[in-house]
């Protein structure tokens, strides 16, 4: 007799939702993969080893020099004291939005590479919907005239800067990554802006410190925590990385470090 499927008395419905779970869990492995790399290449005192994906936490780094192990957790910053967009503003969102999906459709009809890319958008100048075309046009040209040399599955970073960009945005990031299956091109800060970063920097250590023991199941020798920022902002006018730097954090984590993506810089908080 015939077994039956071990989904076959649950719905299609829920099934497809499984899948599309499962998906979702992959592409996320696949950016902190990405991202990990990416911070490793910024930060001058990373220490040599192998780096592997694991699950709580996110990566363990085995040291080649003492043989011993850091487990890195990855998270993103979660502005929870932003402010709610108004109508405005929502529909500037919703034309950057469509900008982006035209440059990167245009960019793929001729291009292989699947990539990140982050746009950092003018607060000044707005991509009008009269020059979508043309700035489509020409982002997708610049950004392929960035990868000439660069060969598809390979890992490198890119910035481009508003000098050499159309106007109406200031920087585009890009990264590669054997790692990434499927391109991911957003906006920045697509999560909103923080009305008190330093209070968000706070949320996200300590939601992290209460899962440190399950972590500490792995026995490693020292726990990391990497929070990354697309590009570090607040709605308030003042120097946001001084007043951080100049905030006593504390963490159950030996080391704690905030990334700028945009920017490519790097905090240590604790």
């Amino acid at each position: 007799m015939e077994k039956p499927h071990r989904n076959a008395s649950v719905p299609f419905f829920f099934r497809n939702l499984d899948s599309i779970e499962k998906h979702m869990q992959e592409l996320k492995k696949q950016l902190e993969i990405l991202l990990v790399y990416y911070f490793r290449e910024q930060l001058p005192t990373f220490p040599k080893g192998n780096l592997d994906a694991a699950e709580s936490p996110d990566f363990i780094l085995s040291l080649k020099k003492n043989r011993q192990k850091i487990g890195i957790e990855l998270t993103r910053l979660n502005p929870g004291n932003a402010s709610i967009p108004d109508k405005r503003q929502t529909e500037v969102n919703k034309e950057r939005e469509h900008f982006i999906e035209l440059a990167q459709h245009i960019f793929e009809r001729e291009n292989p590479h699947r990539l990140f890319v982050k746009f950092l958008f003018s607060d000044e100048v707005l991509i009008t919907s009269e020059r979508q075309m043309m700035a489509s046009l020409q982002t997708a040209k610049l950004i392929r005239q960035a990868l000439k040399n660069k060969k598809p599955g390979s890992f490198f970073q890119i910035s481009l800067y508003d000098g050499e960009l159309p106007q109406g945005i200031q920087n585009i990031l890009i990264i590669g990554h054997p790692a990434l299956t499927v391109s991911i091109w957003e906006r920045s800060n697509n999560l909103g802006i923080s009305n008190d970063v330093v209070d968000d920097i706070k949320k996200a250590i300590h939601k992290k410190d209460e899962k440190l023991k399950l972590y500490q199941k792995q026995r490693l020798n020292y726990y990391w925590l990497l929070i990354t920022t697309d590009r570090l902002r607040g709605v308030k006018n003042f120097n946001l990385p001084n007043k951080i730097m100049n905030h006593h954090f504390q963490s159950l984590f030996q080391h704690v470090f905030l990334f700028d993506l945009i920017k490519a810089e790097v905090f240590e908080l604790v």
